[in-house]
């Protein structure tokens, strides 16, 4: 789980063959759609104009990335001269999202299992490039910390009551930050160290443990400041593990990204927010400065 919450993704969390069924689903359903679109001697714009739709969600449906409404695949294949094709490709998606609706069952069973599915992951991958907007990085929580967190998507989700077990399952996989041969670069933005989880003290605990851990070799943390000058303007959280896997963050469902020409452009966008970040004493100049404004923003509040 990447960030600091509970994830509904399309991965599993004690059956990974399900994961695998709806990612490669989805993304067999978006070749096919493809497919039709050239046999139409159609551009992705041309299509998208031609139903009213954003140019860019022809790519996302054909990617994997955004599951299509029954609506939508019959005005694709209506403007492709392809209503033939309709049923099948109704029947296609309704399977998938049996599939992922399966898995969304499943992992209800409670948040412990979604810090447990990733652990594989985590311990294969070498390079790690993490990017949050609101909260710290899941492999730099405090136990209070992440707590906090898991409370929340407990009652926001109406998720079965393991917080307990979910904060020692986090705090298990933070063991990767000091074994193998790994690295790891963090970016996070500034208002992360200001969105208080927890009370004053749980942030005091957690922005100490995050100065704390940016002492380590393997770990390379920058703070991309407020009001300093950005490169990249895109929004949300995203993991990339390797070259191999990006973890895109969302409400109730994630994405996970496995295109090398996504990744690509992910990696593209890391770089970005990566100049618009500090590092070494001016992060930690950030941090010090969140502390120190932590009791004021407390009484603020009351």
């Amino acid at each position: 789980m990447p960030g600091g919450r509970w994830r509904s993704r399309i991965v599993s969390t004690s059956l990974p063959e399900l994961s695998v069924q709806v990612r490669q689903a989805r993304e067999a359903l978006g070749v096919r759609l493809r497919e039709i679109r050239r046999e139409a001697g159609l551009t992705g714009r041309a299509l998208a104009e031609l139903n009213g739709w954003h140019f860019t969600k022809i790519s996302k449906l054909e990617n994997g990335a955004q599951a299509p409404s029954d609506s939508d695949i019959r005005a694709w294949c209506r403007s492709c001269g392809s209503e033939d094709q309709a049923p099948d490709l109704l029947a296609s998606a309704r399977a998938i999202e049996s599939l992922y609706m399966e898995y969304r069952r499943k992992l209800r069973a409670g948040q412990k299992h979604a810090q447990v599915f990733d652990v594989p992951l985590y311990e294969e991958t070498r390079l790690f490039r993490i990017y949050e907007a609101l909260v710290l990085p899941g492999l730099l929580h405090t136990a209070e910390y992440a707590a906090g967190i898991f409370r929340f998507w407990e009652s926001f989700l109406g998720l079965p009551d393991d917080v307990d077990a979910a904060v020692a399952a986090r705090l298990e996989r933070q063991r990767i930050l000091y074994s193998g041969d790994r690295r790891f670069v963090m970016l996070i933005e500034e208002r992360a160290l200001r969105t208080q989880v927890g009370d004053p003290d749980v942030m005091a605990g957690q922005l100490d443990r995050t100065l704390a851990v940016m002492s380590l070799p393997r770990i390379s943390l920058g703070i991309i400041p407020i009001m300093g000058r950005r490169y990249s303007l895109t929004q949300g959280s995203f993991w990339i593990f390797d070259d191999s896997l990006v973890q895109v963050e969302g409400v109730s469902a994630g994405l996970d990204v496995t295109q090398p020409s996504e990744i690509a452009l992910y990696a593209k966008n890391f770089e970005l927010l990566q100049q618009s970040a500090v590092f070494g004493q001016d992060a930690r100049d950030l941090i010090h400065q969140a502390i120190a404004e932590i009791p004021r923003t407390a009484n603020q509040a009351t």
